[in-house]
C-alpha cells in the first residue's frame, strides 16, 4: 500500500510539473523578455548539486539553448585551424542530455569579429515542428529550416551582411513568419520569410548603415492592441514596425549608434538600455506615430553623463519586475529603475563582468556573470541576494527555462539544473 501511495504521489507531482511546463522557443523565451511562468525551479546548485546532466559541447558559441518538449537546440562553431569553421546546429535529448543529431549548417571562412563575439552567437527558434537558424556564410546571411529529425526543409539567403564585429542574428517567429534583423555596416534591413517555404514575405529598409545586434520583441500597445508591433533598437534609432507587413509605425532617432540588448515592455513603457559609444537608458511610450524623438512619447531619458559604463548595459538585456526595470551593466552593476518615471532607486555591484541576459522565475531574478556565478535575487524593489551559485566555468550565453529545469551554457558544456534530479 505504501508503495502504491508513493507511486501515486510521484505521478501527481509529475503531472503538476507537466501542467506548469512552458516551452522556451527562442531568444529570451516565449515572450522574448526573459520571463518564465514556471515554478519549482532550482535556485541553488553547484558543480555536483542539483545537476541533472552535463553535456560537453564541441566548439564555441554564445547562443542560448532553446527547448521544446524533449528536445534542446543550440548552435556552435567548430574551427578548423584559423581559416574554416563548421557552424553547427545541435539537438540534445532534454531528459538525458545525449546528442540526438549534429548538423553542419554552414562550412565557411571565419569572418572578422569582436573578441567578445563568437562565430555562433545567434539563438535558434522553434515552433515545435521545425527549428530555424541563421549563420553567416560571408558575405551572406543564411537561414535554414530543419525538422525535429534534423532533415533540412529549406535554405535561403535573404541578403548580404557586413559587420566589423561579426554576426549575431536570432530568428523571431510570428504567425507564419520568420523575422530576422539585418542591421549592418552596409544597406541594412529587416526581413520576414515564410515559415513553410522560406520565401520573402516582407522587407523593411533601415534608415542607417550601422552594425547592431538587437533581437526584436513583439508587443501590443494600450491604444492599438489590434496591431502587433515589432520593436527593436539599431541603425542609430529605436523603431516600431507592424509585424504583419513591415510598415514603420514610429521612430526615435538616437540616442546612440550601436545596440545589442533587446528591449522589454512593462506598464505600456518600452525600456531601452544601450549602447556604444555612449550608454543611455530610455522609457518609450509605443502609442505614437511617425518621428516621436522630441515628443512626450519619450517618457524619460537618462543620458550618458548620468550612466557611464556602470549605469547602463551594452550587451545584457534587462528584465521587468515589480513595476521596475532591472539592468545589469557589462561591468557588473545592477540598477533598479522605476518604469513610469525613470527614477533610479538603487545600484549594486554583482559580478566582475556580465554578458548574459537575466531570467525571471517565480518572483526571483537570475543574473549570470561571465565567471559562471548565477546571482539569484528577490524580484522586488529591494535589493536582496538569495543565492550565489558558482559553476566555475566561463559563461556568455543567456539561460533557458523549461519543463521545471534551468539550462545553462558554459564555454564548454551545457548544464541541466533541476531541483528534482
Amino acid at each position: 500500500m505504501n508503495l502504491r501511495i508513493s507511486g501515486l504521489i510521484a505521478a501527481l507531482c509529475l503531472s503538476a510539473t507537466m501542467l506548469q511546463a512552458e516551452e522556451w522557443p527562442g531568444w529570451r523565451g516565449p515572450r522574448g523578455d526573459g520571463t518564465s511562468t514556471e515554478t519549482g525551479i532550482a535556485d541553488a546548485w553547484g558543480p555536483k548539486e542539483n545537476v541533472r546532466w552535463k553535456t560537453p559541447i564541441p566548439g564555441v558559441g554564445h547562443s542560448s539553448p532553446v527547448v521544446w518538449g524533449d528536445r534542446v537546440f543550440l548552435t556552435t562553431c567548430v574551427n578548423e585551424g584559423q581559416q574554416l569553421g563548421d557552424r553547427k546546429l545541435l539537438c540534445l535529448d532534454r531528459v538525458s542530455g545525449a546528442v540526438v543529431w549534429d548538423n553542419v549548417v554552414v562550412k565557411a571562412k571565419l569572418e572578422h569579429k569582436h573578441n567578445l563575439n563568437s562565430y555562433a552567437s545567434g539563438t535558434p527558434a522553434t515552433d515545435g515542428k521545425h527549428v530555424y537558424v541563421a549563420f553567416l556564410d560571408p558575405p551572406n546571411m543564411v537561414v535554414v529550416c530543419y525538422d525535429f529529425d534534423g532533415k533540412e526543409i529549406w535554405r535561403k539567403s535573404p541578403g548580404k551582411l557586413n559587420s566589423t564585429h561579426g554576426f549575431c542574428t536570432s530568428p523571431v517567429l510570428y504567425k507564419d513568419f520568420v523575422i530576422l534583423n539585418g542591421d549592418q555596416d552596409d544597406a541594412a534591413y529587416i526581413v520576414a520569410l515564410d515559415k513553410i517555404s522560406g520565401d520573402e514575405r516582407w522587407r523593411a529598409d533601415r534608415p542607417n548603415r550601422t552594425r547592431s545586434y538587437c533581437t526584436p520583441i513583439l508587443i501590443h500597445s494600450a491604444k492599438h492592441p489590434e496591431i502587433t508591433q515589432l520593436v527593436l533598437s539599431g541603425s542609430k534609432c529605436v523603431t516600431g514596425y507592424n509585424a504583419d507587413d513591415g510598415k514603420l509605425l514610429w521612430i526615435v532617432n538616437g540616442p546612440t549608434e550601436q545596440y545589442v540588448a533587446s528591449l522589454v515592455y512593462l506598464d505600456d513603457t518600452l525600456f531601452l538600455t544601450c549602447g556604444f559609444p555612449e550608454r543611455h537608458l530610455m522609457g518609450i511610450d509605443p502609442n505614437g506615430a511617425g518621428d516621436i524623438t522630441h515628443t512626450p512619447f519619450v517618457r524619460w531619458h537618462i543620458g550618458n553623463e548620468d550612466n557611464g559604463e556602470k549605469g547602463a548595459a551594452y550587451v545584457p538585456s534587462p528584465i521587468a519586475c515589480d513595476d521596475c526595470f532591472f539592468v545589469v551593466s557589462d561591468v557588473g552593476y545592477l540598477g533598479c529603475i522605476e518604469a513610469r518615471t525613470g527614477k533610479r532607486l538603487w545600484m549594486q555591484k554583482l559580478g566582475r563582468h556580465h554578458s548574459a541576459s537575466p531570467v525571471l522565475i517565480d518572483g526571483k531574478m537570475y543574473f549570470l556573470d561571465d565567471d559562471g556565478t548565477m546571482w539569484v535575487l528577490k524580484g522586488s524593489r529591494n535589493f536582496e541576494v538569495l543565492h550565489k551559485n558558482a559553476l566555475h566555468e566561463e559563461c556568455y550565453a543567456s539561460p533557458a527555462v523549461s519543463h521545471g529545469e534551468l539550462f545553462i551554457r558554459t564555454l564548454n558544456n551545457l548544464y541541466c539544473i533541476s531541483a528534482t534530479k
